[in-house]
């Protein structure tokens, strides 16, 4: 009787709760509603309100619903009124899960008795089950625990309930699965559970343990099941079982011990699924985590995975973040890594299968999350809405974006995620006003004192956090799509007209808040706003250079200020989009229509263009100007500023600034720069404007050039000005004489035109040097590297030879390094004069002078510049006899050194150096202009210099070089002149009409010419230096030139004569090792490069021919002759016999070295010819014609004996006609008879001599052409007998 009158009491007091909190629940849905329809009115501190919190009777707003929102909001509140609030309920403080999460005993000590019962249900297993640890230390924690539960009294129901047969118990549940899924979910007949005579609730108190785990577990198979039918429908569960207050500890022990002791039937995973659709679901979700710790991660990623799309608008999603809420705050340490799952998983499923986190989740986690900071810090709000929004995930990015434009889609709700955030995000801004912020906008007699009277600028620890949420509001408006509240707009604008201190974090919350206003001109609605904005404007124009000092900084808001103006007057609309949203950091969409508001305060109100470019000059040009700087500096605004011609329109030289500013820069290079100087030469080329072509500015002076270069210029390569700043001008003076010749044109009609620089002043440039120092630092200057190359390449091709570039990275190698490294301080030092003496004592000292030439080969090539004129002033010394080779060959690899830093200087100085003795020809000291104008006069150097390899090395290589420069020069000066000659000839015409405008042709034609013919001049002249003087003929048997006869064998080459011998007492050399032969093989390879880069060239010589003798020579030693078989054909073909007979007997070499089918069929058409002309020269042109052509019919059998056949056709052909010529003439001897008569007495020298028939011809003082012939025909068949004899 004493326990059911205790029982009606509990459920009395139970239905006297519920239906408090049914009140309470009603009362918040009034308040929301009020909140929805109502105004709002600003608190003390600016927050808004609902109308009924303030005691104002809230308006009655019509609002027009429709059926179905009407029925989604009735059962949202029935939803509401049907939710057992979990308030009055206690949780699981983090202490207590800590203390169940490592197991600490003594901490679980220390709990309080209500804290303790919460976790029961794991301690009692902890205590009665067999441990897996069998440790000392657990026996004794075990005992701790026993002691601890000793003294509860629930603990013995606990242990009841842990007495059951678990094993049937699941067997008849799983019995119960298989009823419910046949009977389609319906609850019928339960195998777990029989008819019930009382209320489940009176059951479950009069039942034993065993009938209570049954009534448990059917209520939860129940629900589990509805839940996996609903398909993610959420619905809320009315259990008579899970809603009673009066046994909520009990039902919460049952539930415990089900689960961890049927895991396989109920997972934790499902059953925390399952309790979202109960009462104080998030109660008994938390206490069943609590007392299976280990389980808390995959607890809340399977909350996180089952959520649905539009999970803020529905019960099920508020219910599911507070169970995650509930169980982060009982577990804290966790919190923020479950935040990272919501923003993982959410995502992932958003763009995957369709359903997805709540967003609000994670910001929910975000506003219970409480850290030990500061309150200077920036909050975890900021943060991770920050993080969101301008990450680099554009998933994520759209993901929170739909959140916050679902969320502003529906009235204003004081419980919504959303406006929990956005309200936090107001508080904090509101914190960090200044405190006598208002919206009152002082008049210009209260502009002077505010800044000490009623103004108090934003505190210095504040300014970040301020920065902060600037970008986060940004963003929110920006990406995510947030409209803000008059209030929160009006907030904003004052935070934004605030004045930080004059710091580096300052200085950025300036250019945000600027920035921002120019992204959201709709902030600004009222007049007194805009005022407010102005007064601002005009402020930061006022302190600009304050700041700039004061902060320490290179990039103020200034700059930004006056590179606005300046988008804003050349109406670039776009510039200004582009560059709020690189200060801001992020992409937003801006409508250039905007814009229109804030471009007529700038253009007329603030920034005229007049003073805009007069404010521009003035400005500091950045110290030590790099890309390490960054934000927007003065470059910035010069640029803008020469782009819109603003300078010569208001004639303001920008020059000095320019050149300033191009001499205080340093590594690595700012990305401005390169642009800057391309329009700034654009300036000085175009006029500003047709009505006034001399509107332009002015060209940096030849002075102020040479100034940049004058320690380089000097030898040691050391100047006060940095390796940067001489590339920028390098690239200024290279990019300006191009577009001179790009604007020839345009600068005709010009009345003042500019002019080009000097030679004088390119030849003190060392161009090759500052390119190589650009090379070694590539990754520093950016595209500078690449952009010189690409000029030099237009404008000094000689400066770009492959052999060059070749030849750097053999000096530049590992082994020159490893060379150089042995070279120490203690190392003596030479000066020139030392190496002057030595050049002079030649050859009596040639060790002092090697000894000099090897410490040099040790310098690097900077370091070597100032010996580059005492090296190339005494080359002529080198040409005596009896120097020693190793001498020439080092001051030949010292050249090459200096010829990757000074080529041009070093090209001019060795030419005068080599030129012929005073005492021969009168010496001339030639420019860089002369040379380029006339290639050839490299070639007109001491004759001795053509049998010295090492220098004739150099001397070809300053001759390809020259014959480049010559043709760049040549093209130069038809640009710089065409148009002039055409405005001429156009005058001279005027009044005749049809005349062909043909002088443009012309001098294309004549400088293509004047190439041509300095290019076969320079060849023919090598060609001849290859031939071997009467001297060396007779010293080699007249062998020498031939390179084809000296790699044919001993057998067949001549004796060699005594070579030239050198200093070291060198003997007779043989045809390979004289300096001939080494001269002919670099000629021969300079050919072939010449040959490769235009044939035409090849084609040219060879039409004009050159000395049989050079044939062999030329065909086996460049390698690129082979094209000559595309137009022998065509030198066939000519009138003249001489190039007749000189294309045959280049066909018979070329067969030899190239067997090719091509060669075939020229051959064949080469035979042919020969017949042709037969029929159709006469007797004294076919003897000229047949007698040097014939033997080559034997190198085209031997080469190919498919032509055996024609050639045997040919020659009989030639000897019938030969011998009827013979035949009518009247002899006193016949030519035949004794030729028979010769046979008969000298029969060995006829078999063994196949040249017999002309050495007949001769002894027998026959002097008839057609004898003469018959006899070479008979020589030409024992050739080609003898030919193939040896081929077999």
């Amino acid at each position: 009787m004493f326990l059911r009158a205790s029982t009606m009491e509990a459920v009395r007091l139970a239905s006297v709760y519920c239906h408090i909190e049914t009140t309470r629940v009603w009362k918040w849905l009034q308040r929301a509603e009020a909140s929805d329809g109502g105004a709002t009115a600003p608190c003390s501190r600016g927050i808004s309100c609902p109308n009924n919190a303030t005691g104002q009777s809230a308006p009655n707003v019509p609002t027009a619903l429709t059926r179905k929102q009407t029925s989604r909001r009735n059962q949202d509140i029935k939803d509401l009124i049907r939710m057992a609030d979990s308030a009055g309920l206690q949780f699981v403080s983090p202490y207590a899960f800590e203390a169940m999460q490592k197991v600490d005993v003594a901490r679980l000590a220390a709990l309080s008795d209500p804290e303790l019962r919460l976790l029961l249900p794991c301690l009692v297993r902890m205590a009665l089950c067999a441990p897996a640890d069998q440790s000392n230390t657990w026996a004794q924690d075990k005992k701790l625990i026993l002691r601890l539960l000793s003294g509860v009294e629930a603990v013995n129901s606990i242990v009841a309930l842990l007495s059951v047969d678990f094993h049937a118990l699941e067997q008849d549940a799983r019995k119960e699965q298989q009823l419910r899924h046949k009977a389609g979910g319906s609850n019928g007949e339960s195998v777990l559970v029989s008819q019930l005579q009382h209320g489940l609730t009176l059951e479950f108190e009069h039942s034993d343990p065993l009938r209570r785990l049954r009534l448990a577990l059917s209520e939860l198979l129940a629900i589990m099941n509805k839940v996996s039918d609903t398909n993610g429908e959420f619905f809320l569960k009315s259990s008579e079982l899970f809603e009673s207050p009066v046994y909520l500890e009990e039902v919460a022990d049952v539930l415990c011990i089900l689960q961890a002791e049927l895991p396989s039937l109920l997972p934790i995973v499902d059953v925390a699924e399952a309790l979202l659709h109960v009462r104080s679901g998030d109660w008994f979700l938390c206490l069943l985590v609590a007392n299976v710790p280990d389980s808390f991660n995959e607890v809340c990623r399977g909350l996180i995975k089952n959520g649905e799309r539009q999970d803020e608008e529905s019960m099920g999603g508020r219910r599911r973040t507070e169970a995650l809420r509930q169980l982060c705050q009982m577990n804290p340490s966790q919190a923020l890594n479950i935040r990272a799952m919501v923003v993982r998983v959410g995502p992932t499923a958003f763009w995957g299968c369709g359903g997805v986190s709540p967003a609000g989740s994670g910001v929910a986690l975000t506003l219970d999350y409480k850290p030990d900071a500061g309150d200077d810090a920036v909050s975890p709000l900021v943060s991770f809405v920050s993080g969101l929004l301008l990450g680099t995930n554009g998933k994520v990015r759209t993901w929170f974006g739909m959140f916050i434009r679902n969320g502003q889609q529906r009235k204003r709700e004081s419980s919504s995620v959303l406006w929990q955030m956005r309200r936090q995000l107001l508080l904090e801004l509101v914190a960090i006003l200044p405190r006598s912020r208002s919206t009152h906008v002082p008049n210009d007699s209260e502009g002077d004192a505010e800044s000490s009277d009623g103004y108090s600028g934003l505190r210095e620890e504040h300014v970040v956090k301020a920065s902060a949420l600037l970008r986060l509001y940004c963003a929110l408006m920006g990406i995510a799509g947030l409209r803000p509240t008059d209030e929160e707009a009006e907030q904003l604008l004052q935070l934004m007209t605030s004045r930080p201190p004059a710091t580096p974090a300052g200085v950025r919350f300036v250019s945000l808040s600027f920035c921002k206003l120019l992204a959201f001109p709709t902030l600004v609605s009222t007049p007194e706003q805009e005022q407010l904005m102005v007064m601002w404007l005009s402020w930061m124009i006022k302190e600009e250079e304050y700041f700039e000092s004061a902060a320490g900084v290179s990039a103020s808001f200034g700059e930004m200020l006056l590179l606005v103006a300046m988008y804003f007057h050349s109406n670039q609309l776009s510039a200004i989009i582009e560059l709020v949203c690189s200060t801001l950091g992020m992409k937003i969409a801006i409508k250039p229509s905007s814009l229109s508001k804030m471009k007529t305060i700038f253009t007329q109100e603030i920034f005229t263009e007049q003073v805009v470019t007069a404010h521009a000059v003035r400005v500091a040009v950045t110290s030590s100007l790099s890309a390490n700087i960054s934000g927007f500096l003065p470059i910035h605004c010069i640029y803008q500023l020469l782009r819109s011609r603003a300078f010569t329109k208001h004639k303001v030289s920008i020059k000095d600034w320019i050149f300033r500013q191009l001499c205080e820069t340093t590594t690595p290079l700012h990305t401005q720069l390169l642009p800057l100087i391309d329009v700034y030469i654009n300036s000085i080329l175009t006029p500003a404007s047709k009505a006034n072509p001399e509107a332009t500015n002015q060209p940096i002076t030849e002075q102020e050039i040479l100034n940049v270069f004058q320690g380089l210029t000097g030898g040691r390569g050391r100047s006060q000005y940095s390796i940067t700043t001489q590339l920028l001008i390098l690239y200024y003076i290279l990019s300006y004489e191009e577009a001179l010749l790009v604007n020839t044109k345009s600068l005709a009609l010009m009345q003042k035109k500019p002019r080009s620089y000097s030679a004088m002043l390119m030849d003190q440039i060392p161009i090759k040097y500052l390119i190589r120092q650009a090379q070694g630092l590539q990754q520093e200057l950016g595209g500078l590297h690449s952009a010189l190359l690409r000029l030099l390449a237009t404008n000094y091709p000689h400066l770009c030879m492959v052999e060059d570039w070749i030849s750097e990275e053999i000096i530049t190698g590992t082994m020159p390094l490893l060379r150089r490294m042995l070279l120490t301080t203690a190392t003596c030092q030479y000066s020139q004069q030392q190496l002057q003496d030595a050049f002079q004592a030649v050859p009596n000292t040639s060790p002092r002078l090697m000894q000099i030439l090897e410490h040099l080969t040790l310098l690097s090539p900077s370091d070597l510049i100032p010996y580059a004129e005492a090296l190339t002033s005494n080359m002529a010394l080198l040409l005596s006899a009896g120097v020693s080779r190793r001498v020439l060959q080092t001051v030949n690899k010292l050249w090459m050194v200096l010829n990757t830093v000074m080529p041009r200087r070093l090209w001019v100085m060795t030419v005068n150096a080599l030129q012929p003795s005073p005492k021969l020809t009168r010496q001339q000291r030639y420019t860089q202009n002369d040379l380029m104008i006339d290639p050839l006069i490299v070639l007109r150097c001491d004759r001795r210099v053509y049998r010295c390899p090492p220098l004739m090395d150099i001397t070809l290589h300053m001759l390809n070089g020259y014959l480049l420069a010559s043709k760049a020069y040549l093209n130069a000066h038809l640009k710089e002149t065409a148009d002039f000659d055409r405005q001429a000839q156009t005058i001279s015409n005027l009044g005749l009409a049809g005349q062909p405008d043909t002088p443009e042709v012309t001098r294309e034609e004549l400088k293509n010419a004047l190439l041509a013919a300095q290019d076969s001049a320079a060849v023919q002249i090598l060609l001849e230096v290859c031939l071997p003087v009467a001297e060396e003929e007779q010293r080699q048997g007249g062998e020498a030139g031939s390179l084809l006869k000296s790699i044919r064998g001993p057998s067949q080459q001549p004796e060699a004569g005594p070579g030239r011998g050198r200093a070291e007492g060198e003997g007779p050399e043989a045809g390979l090792l004289s300096d001939l032969r080494e001269v002919q093989c670099l000629i021969c390879c300079l050919l072939h490069q010449m040959f490769i880069a235009d044939p035409n060239i090849a084609k040219l010589v060879h039409f004009q021919g050159y000395p049989q003798d050079l044939l062999p020579l030329t065909v086996a030693g460049i390698p690129s002759i082979h094209i000559c078989l595309d137009f022998i054909p065509e030198l066939l073909a000519q009138p003249q016999l001489e190039k007749q007979i000189f294309a045959i007997q280049l066909l018979s070499h070329l067969c030899i070295q190239y067997a090719l089918p091509k060669s075939l069929s020229v051959a064949r058409l080469a035979i042919s010819v020969m017949g042709t002309l037969l029929t159709v020269l006469t007797q004294a042109k076919r003897f000229s014609f047949f007698m040097p052509t014939l033997p080559c019919l034997v190198s085209f059998c031997q080469a190919f004996p498919p032509l055996y056949d024609d050639v045997a056709a040919l020659l009989v052909q030639v000897g019938q006609v030969c011998a009827s010529d013979v035949a009518t003439k009247a002899r006193d001897t016949d030519p035949l008879i004794a030729r028979l008569q010769y046979l008969k007495e000298r029969p060995k020298e006829g078999t063994l001599k196949p040249t017999l028939p002309q050495r007949a011809a001769v002894e027998l003082g026959c002097r008839d052409p057609d004898v003469q012939l018959c006899y070479c025909i008979e020589a030409t068949f024992m050739d080609i007998i003898g030919t193939s004899l040896q081929g077999t």
